[in-house]
């Protein structure tokens, strides 16, 4: 039976602190307004540990209960590239994969981040200068926008991180592409000289999330001719775009890149294409009943 003949599915989530995350609904709704029987399971791993051979059994496990696909985050990313049978190039180029499909008995990697966050940037800052950009965090993330950044045509990245290890293996990743990178001590003199010639600002970090309060960028530095852009979405507007927003730059927030990072998941192992407004629409009303928020929470261009 082909992936579209299919009218059952069976999904899951297997990363640590992994509850309170929108996929498993956004998944599930999709499927209801498309007719199909699908079940997304959250696979908890619930003390943050990577163990291979742990890992390598709940594959096996998965494969034999008959599970479709698995959706796969913090921090068992990179320790999952080696358990597959096969990777998609981005995977490769990366180290790490979010999407798993599950065929035959045989297991694919696939890393959605990279396209969620193309598709978003394409979607939400479809004019913008794309010559000199700052990409702040090479974890995981950082590096899969990074690749993102790479296939937009960016001519000049500057990565900042705390770990200079990671920087240069986020370079290392890209080498060759044809963007120029150049990685940025994080310390603020150095911060404050490369977003001063800067056409525009990505935060990849953890900066700004709930658990991390606060901003990775002096609101100083801000200025409107930047565009700045944040991954995270919990919260939404976090104190980087608002500063962003008050300095008059054009600002993208996280929710692209979660929605569109999802529904390539989703057709990746339904092989049915996704309804992405819809989709969009549903992480506004789930961010809303979560926030209550007075406002839109879909990307916005604000100047």
């Amino acid at each position: 039976m082909s992936a579209r003949e299919q009218r059952s599915w069976l999904t899951g989530l297997i990363g640590h602190g992994v509850g309170p995350s929108l996929t498993p609904e956004m998944h599930e709704r999709e499927a209801e307004r498309q007719g199909l029987r699908y079940v997304y399971k959250v696979i908890e791993q619930p003390d943050g540990a990577v163990d291979p051979a742990h890992l390598e059994r709940l594959l096996a496990g998965a494969i034999e209960l008959g599970y479709d696909g698995l959706n796969v985050t913090h921090p068992v990313k990179q320790a999952m590239v080696p358990l597959v049978d096969e990777t998609a190039p981005a995977v490769r180029a990366i180290g790490a994969l979010n999407t798993i499909i599950l065929r035959d008995g045989r297991t694919t990697g696939h890393n959605t981040d990279v396209t969620g966050f193309t598709r978003a940037f394409t979607d939400g800052l479809p004019d913008v200068d794309r010559d000199r950009v700052v990409l702040l965090g090479a974890g995981g993330a950082g590096t899969a926008v990074a690749h993102a950044l790479v296939d937009l045509g960016v001519r000049r990245l500057f990565v900042v991180d705390l770990d200079p290890l990671r920087a240069a293996r986020l370079a290392e990743s890209v080498g060759g592409s044809g963007t120029e990178v150049e990685i940025v001590q994080p310390t603020a003199g150095w911060l404050r000289a490369t977003v001063a010639m800067a056409t525009g600002l990505i935060n990849a970090s953890p900066m700004g999330m709930a658990a991390h309060p606060g901003s990775p960028v002096p609101p100083e530095l801000l200025r409107p001719e930047l565009w700045v852009a944040d991954i995270v979405y919990r919260p939404l507007h976090t104190t980087l775009l608002e500063d962003a927003a008050a300095a008059g730059c054009t600002v993208l927030t996280g929710a692209g890149m979660a929605v569109h990072q999802a529904a390539d998941a989703f057709e990746l192992i339904t092989g049915r294409p996704a309804d992405r407004a819809a989709m969009l629409r549903d992480f506004d009303e789930l961010v809303a009943a979560e926030t209550n928020p007075s406002r839109n929470t879909t990307e916005e261009r604000n100047r």
